[in-house]
Parts: C-alpha cells; sequence; structure tokens
C-alpha cells in the first residue's frame, strides 16, 4: 500500500495537469503519461486487494467495506470532488480510467465506486450549497463513509419524470414521503440525494432535489435485492414516511432537481461504461489464459483458429468500446455538449461487455459455467451494464434524438 500512496500522492501533485484534456490524445488513443500513472496504480490496488477476493464477496454479498475505506485514502472516492472538500480534484477520463480498473478486480466494487462518484459526490460538488459541501463530502470522498442516489421508483424508472414521491414544505422544514427503488448502496450508506415532486401538475419542473442523512425518523429500508451479479454491491428500496428535513437540505433551488438529475446521469453513463469495460477485460484476461494452458488436439486451444477468431473480435470491440468511452469522457472535461456521446459509449461498452463475457464461457467451455473460475461471474456482472444508468433500448433513442437535432429535424 505504501508504494500505492505514493504514486497516487505524485499525481495529486500533479493534479493541474490532469485538467483540460487535450483532444488529440483522445483522438491518437494514447493517454497522458499522468493518466497512465493512475491507471498503472488503480491496477495494482485491484490486483493485490480486489481480485483475490471478489469470489468470496459475489458468493457472500459482501460489502468490501476496508477495501472502500482504502479507496477513499488513495482518493478514489472523490475523483472529481474539488480539493477543497477533500476530494483529488481530478477530471472525468481519470475517473474512468479509475472505474475501470477497479472493476477488473470486481465488478461490485467497480459500481460502489462508480455510482457514489458520479451521482453523489458529484452532484454535491457541483449543485451543493457550501453548507452543505463541508458536511456532506469530506468523510464521504475518504472512504469513511458512502453516499447514494435515489432517483428510480417501483413504477418509474426509465419514465423517472412521472415519479410519485413527494415533498411539501412546512414552516421551517421539508415533508417527504413516497418509496425508491434501486438504490446502490442503500445498505450502507450514510447519506441520499432523493428527488420528489411538489407539483405534480408541473410535470417535471415540480421535481427538487434534497439531501438526507441516514439515519433520519421516518427513512427506512426495503430488503436488500439478491442479485444476478454485482452481488458486492447491495441494492434495496428506500421508503420515506413524513421524513422531515431542514429547508437548507434542499439542493439547488426548487423546481430543478429533474434538470440536474438528467445532467449528472449523462456523466453517471460514462462511468457504468467504464465499469463494463473493466468487467469485459477481466474476461479477455481469463480467457485467454485458459486458451494457453487449456490442451487439446495436442495443443493449447489458443492456437486453433475458432478461438483466436473469438478472441479477435472480443478484443476489438472492447478496444472501440474504450475509445468511445474515453472521448465521452474528455467531451466532457472540455465542456461540450457530451449527452449523445455519453449515451454511445453507455450503448457500446455495455452491449461489448456482454458479448466479451459471453464469449469467454464459450471458449473456456465445461469450466466457463462453474464457479471455479471467474468467467461465470464476470457474465452475471455484465449483464446490469446494459440495464441501469438507462436502458440500451433508451440509450439508442436518444442518440437517435439527438442526431435528427443536429440536422435541424425531430423525430417525437
Amino acid at each position: 500500500m505504501s508504494v500505492i500512496n505514493s504514486k497516487l500522492n505524485l499525481l495529486l501533485n500533479n493534479c493541474s495537469a490532469l485538467k483540460g484534456v487535450c483532444s488529440r490524445h483522445m483522438a491518437l488513443g494514447v493517454l497522458p503519461e499522468v493518466h497512465q500513472m493512475l491507471k498503472k496504480t488503480c491496477r495494482e490496488f485491484a490486483e493485490t486487494e480486489l481480485k483475490p477476493i471478489a469470489a468470496k464477496l459475489d458468493k457472500n454479498h459482501e460489502y468490501p467495506a476496508e477495501q472502500i475505506k482504502k479507496m477513499g485514502e488513495l482518493g478514489l472516492m472523490g475523483v472529481n470532488v474539488n480539493e477543497e472538500y477533500g476530494g483529488s480534484g481530478l477530471d472525468s477520463l481519470a475517473l474512468s480510467i479509475a472505474v475501470e480498473e477497479i472493476s477488473r478486480g470486481c465488478g461490485g466494487t467497480g459500481v460502489i465506486m462508480s455510482v457514489h462518484n458520479t451521482l453523489y459526490a458529484n452532484f454535491l460538488d457541483k449543485y451543493g450549497s457550501k453548507e452543505q459541501k463541508e458536511k456532506y463530502l469530506p468523510k464521504y470522498v475518504d472512504g469513511t463513509h458512502v453516499g447514494c442516489f435515489a432517483i428510480s421508483e417501483p413504477g418509474s424508472g426509465s419514465d423517472a419524470a412521472s415519479m410519485l414521491a413527494s415533498y411539501k414544505k412546512e414552516k421551517d422544514c421539508w415533508i417527504l414521503n413516497g418509496t425508491k427503488a434501486w438504490v446502490t448502496s442503500g445498505i450502507e450508506g450514510k447519506a441520499v440525494v432523493v428527488f420528489a415532486n411538489g407539483d405534480r401538475s408541473k410535470g417535471h419542473l415540480g421535481i427538487s432535489a434534497f439531501i438526507i442523512p441516514i439515519p433520519t425518523e421516518g427513512l427506512s429500508h426495503g430488503k436488500k435485492e439478491d442479485k444476478l451479479g454485482i452481488r458486492a454491491s447491495s441494492t434495496c428500496n428506500i421508503i420515506m414516511e413524513d421524513v422531515r428535513i431542514p429547508l437548507e437540505n434542499l439542493v439547488g433551488k426548487e423546481g430543478e432537481g429533474f434538470k440536474m438529475a438528467l445532467a449528472t446521469l449523462d456523466s453517471a453513463r460514462i462511468g457504468i461504461s467504464s465499469q463494463a469495460l473493466g468487467i469485459a477485460q477481466a474476461a479477455l484476461d481469463c480467457a485467454i489464459d485458459y486458451a494457453d494452458k487449456r490442451i487439446a488436439f495436442n495443443k493449447p486451444i489458443l492456437k486453433l483458429q475458432a478461438v483466436q477468431l473469438r478472441l479477435a473480435e472480443m478484443t476489438t470491440r472492447l478496444e472501440a468500446a474504450r475509445l468511445m468511452t474515453w472521448k465521452a469522457a474528455a467531451m466532457r472535461d472540455a465542456g461540450l455538449r457530451f449527452t449523445k456521446y455519453s449515451s454511445m459509449a453507455k450503448y457500446t461498452s455495455s452491449e461489448a461487455a456482454t458479448f466479451v463475457t459471453h464469449n469467454a464461457i464459450q471458449i473456456l467451455g465445461g469450466m466457463g459455467y462453474v464457479t471455479d473460475m471467474p468467467a461465470e461471474r464476470h457474465y452475471r456482472d455484465a449483464r446490469i451494464t446494459e440495464i441501469y444508468a438507462g436502458v440500451t433500448d433508451v440509450q439508442k433513442l436518444v442518440i437517435a434524438g439527438l442526431l435528427a437535432k443536429e440536422y435541424g429535424l425531430e423525430v417525437r
């Protein structure tokens, strides 16, 4: 850990070099040197701290508390957060690289890191008041606590604007009621960003955002979901029954919650894309290692043309998705509109992850189907990346709509 800490300290001392990534680096697909150092540091951490326990975390549905704390100490739980509040002050490309490498070690830990960074810490860093940042960021970016983001509901996923969770103002407090679904890290979270509607007649303009500490009277958890994959990450409902919070817990302005949520989810899709890349890379690593060691017809199956063809397509799809993800991150860092590109990255990376993990199992044959090898876990972990932060079909609609708009056309 001392070697990793010293390397990360070097990165933080040179964090200004990480800001404003030059577009020519992305065009060439070559990372700036300091990003390469970050990648190497995160790779070492994933190999030593996460990969050896990933199967145990998955089997036991176990939250990696010790590893999350170490990641906080390394600056990985507040990668983009302003240094004033304990963050690393790095750029979106840096976060993408870090999430990919952590996910390569453990997909479940990768989503904890990704959601915490993009949907909780970055949201408050961008939209929170100074008082909110001082209260709800330092202990969260140093790994002591983890935060949550609650927008989906049992009856509204992709159609988030139709949420039923409500709020009203009463003298010196807000009162919130409703149920939020699919809350990542909901069991362990010590604070949650919640979206609720104050006036349904206004549609999405009636939605506001609030920060609620956990525990708070009236707020409770539903059951911990038993999921197909990413089992190191807890998922649950959060139930609010006359939850009273101070007026200063409103994040941003009243009625601007939905707009802030959409902008934040654009960035979150880059994070999920990066998680998908890490899972896919781990599956490719596994497939190549097995193909080199497995002997059939008196030679390693790596020498069989059928296996080579699979590997070629796997790595090509993975590299293409990685470049798309880096482009989306670089566009965000440059202050350009990146919604279409984050959706394209999410779409290509998640489908690449499913494809690569599927083919890894095919290469391993029977060994790919048993828990003695990690291939089946990678496949299970990959599947969710096509669902959360916006299902694939929604991403395609977003891409098509923005493409038509570029041509001065409408699709609705």
